[in-house]
């Protein structure tokens, strides 16, 4: 039987995951990281992160800046911009009626074909 991967399946919505995470306050990357960790994204590493978030910054969803750390060098904490709490908004639709699409859509396959 072959499986899909969760990180497949996360592929396709990580940007939307990570707005939606500085949407609650400036972050820096590892401080992202764990949070998104926390809510399930268990196989997240900078190597994913890191060109994603340069990638919003250079299309005008987040800026950035370097703020002092007590444990060493700067900090790059990062923040929404206005397009990025729209491109946020617009994720949350497309995700909604995607969820509802798919939920459908398995409530149709008999129990048996499921397993």
């Amino acid at each position: 039987m072959r499986t899909i991967k969760q990180t497949q399946l996360i592929k396709g919505v990580l940007e939307g995951c990570v707005l939606a995470t500085i949407a609650t306050g400036d972050v820096y990357g590892y401080q992202l990281i764990q949070a998104l960790r926390h809510h399930g994204f268990d196989t997240l590493v900078g190597g994913t992160l890191y060109p994603l978030l340069a990638k919003l910054e250079k299309n005008g969803d987040l800026t950035s800046d370097l703020r002092p750390s007590p444990d060493g060098p700067d900090r790059k904490y990062y923040a929404l911009t206005p397009q990025g709490r729209q491109t946020l908004q617009d994720f949350t639709t497309q995700w909604h009626t995607l969820k509802t699409n798919v939920n459908d859509l398995l409530q149709e396959v008999p129990a048996h074909d499921q397993e």
